[in-house]
């Protein structure tokens, strides 16, 4: 059974910013000569990782609510920038808004089951995806969306 990981998106303003921030890390990457991949790097590698990378995703939560997914293409054993052993998680480049969902602050990352995500904006209704933030959060809050 697929499971998700949950985790917070520190510093990222939106799901454009976060879109942004990782285009330059690609970039960098590509001017570098390195493998074009989205790498996010965590401390504690998932027990439940065969249930992860059976089509699971990587949904973040952005100013405490959750707004996108990235799906999850590998998990590899890693070393951070201490030198200590860490989990580096590829990451598709595509992102997927979600339908947004308020979300209180946590340390870490989270398993979420694939029953609790939210759905995918493409799948909820026609320009769901266009709707500005604040018109988006409203609507939801009016149960519109």
């Amino acid at each position: 059974m697929t499971v998700h990981l949950l985790k917070l998106c520190v510093g990222i303003e939106d799901v454009e910013h976060l879109v942004e921030v990782q285009k330059r890390r690609l970039d960098i990457k590509r001017k570098a000569g390195q493998p074009a991949e989205l790498l996010h790097v965590t401390r504690s590698f998932p027990r439940r990782a065969d249930q992860v990378l059976d089509g699971g995703s990587m949904y973040w939560v952005i100013k405490r609510v959750i707004r996108v997914r990235q799906r999850i293409l590998e998990l590899r054993e890693a070393v951070n920038q201490e030198g200590k052993p860490a989990c580096a998680i590829v990451l598709d480049p595509e992102h997927v808004q979600v339908e947004r969902r308020p979300h209180r602050a946590f340390q870490g990352w989270r398993y979420l089951q694939t029953g609790d995500a939210p759905r995918d904006l493409r799948d909820v209704g026609a320009g769901a995806e266009d709707l500005p933030d604040d018109m988006a959060d409203a609507l939801k809050e009016l149960g519109l969306i």
